[in-house]
């Protein structure tokens, strides 16, 4: 059973920065291959943010997100990062972690295998 454990969240100015963590515990080869950040706003549907191949490395984001947030990993850690600069009182919203069996399955969320708690993340104007 895969486990995701988020951390990093918290209060910043519009302008500021973030970096959240994601620590996974039960990944097996080839399951859970991919790993990425998915957030929902009060009153919005969950949506997906960045996503990262665990085997090559390659990246996923939304266009809401690129060239601000920049997502990585540590694969001997079995932890994901996502550095997320010049944040905008848009970006409000609790941040989950999710583990999928490959990049594209989880950017469309499809049988997602894990979800973190989630971390909140505030943008004050």
């Amino acid at each position: 059973q895969v486990q995701l454990i988020e951390s990093g969240g918290g209060l910043v100015q519009a302008g500021g920065s973030l970096r959240l963590s994601c620590a996974a515990s039960g990944l097996t080869f080839p399951y859970a291959m991919a790993m990425g950040w998915f957030r929902q706003a009060p009153g919005k549907d969950r949506e997906f943010v960045a996503g990262i191949s665990r085997s090559d490395g390659t990246t996923y984001s939304a266009d809401s997100v690129k060239g601000r947030f920049t997502i990585s990993r540590e694969n001997a850690k079995n932890t994901v990062h996502l550095q997320m600069n010049t944040l905008k009182p848009e970006d409000t919203a609790v941040y989950y972690c999710a583990a999928n069996e490959n990049l594209e399955r989880l950017r469309q969320a499809l049988g997602v295998i894990s979800w973190g708690q989630g971390t909140q993340v505030t943008v004050s104007s």
